[in-house]
């Protein structure tokens, strides 16, 4: 794995009472963090009540790697942004043990969208697997980004996940005032991981679902975050960028860059 260090630059159904409590509650009374437990985390997505189509996808989505790289600790309150059917969501539940708190966020638009490879809604295959991982430090919020409810500085890490170029392609101001929204909910000095699928200048990268890397850290940058380094875990040379992230040929490997970045204090 190479990790690029970059420089540091100066751009820097719940309801809302249950969201707000438990946003006070952290920070009341925040659980000590440890560093993440790999070898338990792995060992986890082996154990049973796992959704067999999330363990085909673990060699190429590199889920202990990543949350490595990104600096994921157990007992974080953290947020899975555009949570989907889950597949991140149940590894964040497990990373970050009983002591942490994962807000598994969705749009009731995006959780009525099919689960990928399945007959289930996105919606169905979340509760499936918070029911059937017992992941009883799940907190669904299942509102907009513009509308979640939680505390501001309440929350030590957000994973934005595949879902950044859906905001930016179209109309940068959208991922601008998702990001803006992200620092507001971040603690100083908290974290946030950016996955996304790797686009080409000059080709049609909205219809593909992919974007540049460069528009990724522009948006970033602007939002107020530091770009702290990036990794090429995820990368796939041998990708087709000509093609859509759901074309069958691709089998769902596209290559896909990884930042770390972070809300300076």
């Amino acid at each position: 794995m190479l990790e690029i260090t970059m420089p540091r630059s100066t751009a820097a159904v719940v309801s809302c009472m249950l969201l707000v409590c438990v946003g006070l509650g952290g920070a009341l009374f925040s659980s000590p963090l440890h560093a993440l437990d790999k070898e338990a985390l792995e060992a986890s997505l082996r154990g049973p009540g796992r959704d067999v189509a999330d363990r085909i996808r673990d060699p190429v989505r590199k889920p202990v790697e990543v949350l490595d790289f990104l600096g994921l600790e157990s007992g974080m309150t953290v947020m899975d942004l555009y949570a989907a059917g889950g597949y991140f969501t149940w590894v964040l539940s497990k990373a970050v043990g009983p002591d942490g708190v994962v807000y598994a966020q969705n749009t009731p638009r995006g959780l009525s969208f099919g689960e990928d490879r399945t007959e289930m809604t996105q919606g169905e295959a979340l509760a499936m697997k918070i029911e059937a991982g017992n992941l009883t430090n799940v907190v669904r919020v299942d509102r907009p980004v513009a509308d979640l409810g939680l505390a501001s500085a309440s929350v030590d890490f957000v994973l934005i996940s595949q879902i950044l170029h859906d905001y930016h392609n179209g109309n940068p101001q959208r991922a601008l005032n998702m990001l803006q929204q992200v620092h507001e909910i971040l603690k100083p000095g908290g974290i946030v991981g950016i996955i996304d699928h790797v686009g080409m200048p000059g080709l049609d990268n909205r219809r593909m679902h992919r974007m540049l890397k460069e528009d990724a850290i522009r948006v970033i940058e602007e939002a107020g975050f530091v770009v702290e380094a990036e990794s090429d875990l995820l990368a796939n040379p041998n990708d087709n960028y000509r093609r859509s992230i759901f074309d069958p040929m691709l089998n769902r490997s596209s290559d896909q860059f990884l930042l770390r970045v972070r809300k300076p204090i």
